[in-house]
């Protein structure tokens, strides 16, 4: 054991010092951790807790998965008198990564908190490091994390089993993990009960979703089914019971949930909460509706329900159209170009041709274009015969055409490849068969092409820098989507759908949505998630107050440091704009000295350097 563990180390140290790792030495899952965590500038170095609720804060979260917690407890409890000797901690955590519930060992509990990792703290990968919690909330898969594995080395002298508890339509509910210092010995075992556990809490939560529906089912049989306009919801907003005149108003019979209704051309005229007799707490919600003006829209551009679109549609006329090509365009093998701004959701739109095409039981293959290092794109597209250069594999490579066979592969920012390779490829596209480097016999595809890019592909094979027989040969059939400036009464679809899909229970009202339509959103789509994402952190279980909401618009997305203006960056994402702030304030603080800003900043000199390049500081 001592053996194993000086190889993790060795292999530990030589990747956060080098970017060089030996994946035959480590589990799949860690080795794929680690990169992501490198990737998002996590600190090695560190990996102790920063972002802790405050008091209330925790209280307020707790309170909105008391659900969970009633479900977990009594399991919990069960493995605390199993283990209760090896001097361990169990844990729950919500599906954000927030720490609920922290019990165990005294002396384990003081380690613990000696790297903050106490009830309310966050322990994602993206905090932390490589973690069986963090890993666990992203995989949805149970994992075991010992030692060097973990990606930070506050966490080396610690083991952990964790598994994710799922809801009965896969959605993340929680994790419940089992952590234990080294020094008291490797528990191995300790993996198969947390997931037992794990799907026996699954098991618990099930059958109370299926209790609360059938008393929201008993509630609905009072309703006078000739209600105009009217449904009852669970609380996730999934539909029990529609009325007769709803349900004849529904293009789409197979609506599940409240958004779905809402994408149809209604609107929420109230919302009244429903109270189980029983629990005496909030079981679902009967709904009021009423139809909104821009109901015939989708006979002026009448997507079939048939297709399927993997975000949101919304009611705009422009996107509409949109989706009435990709409908068109999905029936037929003929290569599409996606133009978009950054954010507008062109992988998304890539996808869903693909699952709507005759292709969609083939692989879909993304590759992002402008990601990979130039000497590397062929080998990333054609694949490589064994021993074709040095570090080669012994058994070759596929390249992403082969994979991609007998489906789609989707080149996102196609412009950025080289001209060479533009080359390259039209041999490919034109003759349908690939060479690996380092190769001699031609394999045969079959791949339906699908490219994207946010710059103007025409102007740039104008000016020369994509060649005019590339272009000609991708730019076929080409779909734009809109910037969401330019959909703006589509941003409460998006709001509702984000609301659904992240089990956050708040209803915005139509003054803080009106206000969203107010800003531009140069992120688009991503941007406006992001805030999303940073007002469910902030306000929990409340919406924000209309100045609470125009403050965060107008000072955390546009952010201005205390020292120096930031002129707005259309590429970046609020979040990147906030960061790219932070970072000169303290470089100028530190006086340009790049290590003292590192140390302030909490991350490493070679990711600040990185994140200096990226942001041309």
């Amino acid at each position: 054991m001592e053996v194993q563990d000086s190889l993790k180390n060795s292999v530990w140290s030589r990747f956060v010092q080098e970017g060089v790792l030996d994946k035959s030495r480590i589990n799949k899952r860690i080795s794929e951790s680690w990169y992501i965590c490198r990737q998002d500038g996590v600190n090695p170095y560190n990996g102790k807790g920063n972002e802790l609720l405050q008091e209330n804060q925790f209280l307020r979260r707790k309170n909105a998965s008391s659900q969970l917690l009633n479900a977990a407890l009594p399991f919990i409890r069960k493995l605390q008198k199993f283990f209760g000797q090896m001097k361990s901690l169990f844990l729950l955590v919500d599906s954000d990564g927030y720490v609920l519930y922290m019990d165990g060992d005294p002396m384990a509990l003081e380690k613990a908190g000696a790297i903050n990792f106490i009830e309310g703290v966050k322990w994602t990968e993206k905090e932390v490091g490589t973690n069986a919690v963090g890993t666990a909330l992203r995989t949805k898969e149970p994992i075991a994390v010992i030692g060097a594995e973990h990606y930070a080395v506050a966490s080396h002298s610690w083991g952990c089993a964790a598994s994710p508890i799922l809801s009965e339509n896969g959605q993340m509910e929680g994790v419940l993990n089992i952590s234990y210092p080294l020094e008291y010995g490797v528990h191995e075992h300790m993996l198969p009960s947390v997931v037992s556990a794990a799907y026996a809490i699954e098991q618990k939560l099930i059958n109370i979703a299926k209790d609360k529906e059938l008393e929201l089912m008993q509630y609905a049989s009072f309703i006078n089914p000739q209600d105009p306009l009217s449904l009852v919801c669970n609380e996730k907003e999934k539909i029990i019971w529609a009325s007769n005149h709803l349900k004849n108003e529904l293009s789409n019979l197979n609506a599940a949930y409240l958004s779905d209704v809402l994408n149809e051309g209604c609107t929420v005229l109230e919302k009244q909460p429903v109270y189980s007799r029983t629990r005496n707490d909030v079981i679902g919600f009967k709904i009021s509706l009423k139809k909104t003006e821009s109901t015939n829209m989708a006979k002026r551009f009448p997507v079939n329900p048939a297709f399927q679109f993997g975000g949101v549609c919304g009611e705009s006329k422009k996107f509409r159209k949109v989706l009435f090509q990709a409908e068109r365009a999905a029936k037929s093998n003929i290569t599409i170009h996606i133009h978009g701004e950054t954010g507008t959701g062109k992988e998304v739109m890539a996808r869903s041709i693909h699952l709507n095409s005759t292709r969609k039981h083939g692989p879909f293959i993304a590759v992002n274009c402008g990601s990979l290092p130039k000497d590397l794109i062929a080998s990333e597209l054609f694949g490589y015969a064994g021993g074709a250069f040095t570090g080669a594999k012994r058994e070759g490579h596929k390249g992403k055409f082969q994979q991609a066979n007998g489906g789609t592969l989707f080149l996102d920012e196609v412009a950025e490849i080289p001209q060479e390779m533009q080359v390259a490829l039209l041999r490919v596209l034109e003759e349908k068969e690939v060479v690996p480097i380092g190769g001699t016999k031609p394999f045969p595809v079959d791949v339906r092409i699908i490219t994207a890019t946010h710059r103007d592909l025409a102007e740039l094979a104008a000016k020369g820098d994509v060649r005019e027989d590339f272009f000609y040969r991708i730019f076929v059939y080409p779909i734009q989507l809109p910037p969401l400036r330019e959909r703006m009464e589509d941003i409460p679809y998006f709001v509702r759908h984000y609301c659904r899909t992240n089990n956050w229970q708040v209803t915005f009202s139509r003054d803080l949505l009106e206000c969203l339509q107010t800003y531009e959103w140069h992120g688009n789509i991503r941007e406006l998630h992001n805030f999303l994402d940073r007002l469910r952190i902030e306000f929990e279980t409340m919406p924000p107050t209309l100045a609470e909401m125009k403050t965060l618009l107008h000072s955390d997305i546009r952010p201005l440091s205390h020292s120096v203006a930031l002129p707005l960056n259309e590429d970046l994402t609020y979040r990147e704009q906030i960061e790219k702030a932070k970072m000169m304030d303290a470089l100028l603080a530190a006086e340009g000295n790049v290590t003292k800003a590192a140390e302030k900043l909490n991350i490493s000199r070679s990711t600040l350097y990185r994140k200096i390049k990226k942001f041309h500081l």
